[in-house]
Order: structure tokens, then sequence, then C-alpha cells
């Protein structure tokens, strides 16, 4: 337990994924805390309004902006930094663990319900 936690802790404080996850939050979340900041220094209404309404929207539970951030980060990581053969082995081992185990339990599922269609008949 103690080496994955290690190995996934190197993952996620890799500089060239940090410094993509910081652009892509940028993107995805961090404009609107300075738009709300600047609209509230300088009294600008509609900047407050606009970034409170995303803000309000960001803080709902279940809302798919961590994975579109983390999305972007995964794109810029492969734009940004194409030669980074560490990291990005990495994500498709998780991807194709991910997809295996989706394909498993579907095929699982599949088995179940011929099963079941089996034993009503």
């Amino acid at each position: 337990m103690k080496d994955k936690l290690k190995k996934a802790a190197q993952f996620l404080l890799n500089p060239h994924l940090v410094i993509c996850l910081a652009i892509a939050w940028m993107i995805t979340n961090g404009w609107s805390y300075v738009l709300f900041a600047l609209g509230t220094l300088f009294e600008i209404n509609w900047m407050t309004v606009v970034a409170g309404a995303y803000l309000a929207f960001l803080w709902i539970p279940f809302t798919p902006e961590k994975l579109i951030t983390f999305t972007i980060a995964i794109a810029l990581l492969r734009w940004l930094f194409p030669n980074d053969q560490k990291t990005l082995a990495v994500l498709r081992r998780w991807y194709d663990k991910a997809k295996n185990a989706v394909r498993r339990k579907c095929a699982e599922h599949q088995e179940k319900k011929k099963e079941k269609e089996n034993h009503l008949d």
C-alpha cells in the first residue's frame, strides 16, 4: 500500500503534470476567481455576477468540471511535453486497466443476463 501511495504521489507531483493541471485549472476555474476578485475590487457588477454564477455552478456536487480539467491537462501534457513518456505510460496503463475493468463488468453483466433468461425458460 505504501509503495502505491508513493508511486501515486510521484505521478501527481510530476512537474510537467503540475504545470498542465495549473493551466487546465485556469482555463476551467481560475478565470472565474480572478474575474470575481477584480469585479469585487473595482465594483464592476457584471463581472461579479458572471463569475459568481459560474463559481456557484462549480460548487454544486457532481459537476463534470474536474473530469474536464483533468482531460484538458492530459491533452496539454501530450501537446506540451510529448517526450514525457514516463507520465504518459502511467496514464496509458491506468486507461487500459479502466477499459479492461469496464469490459469485464459488461461481460459479467451479459453472462448474468443470459443465465437469467435461461433460468426463466
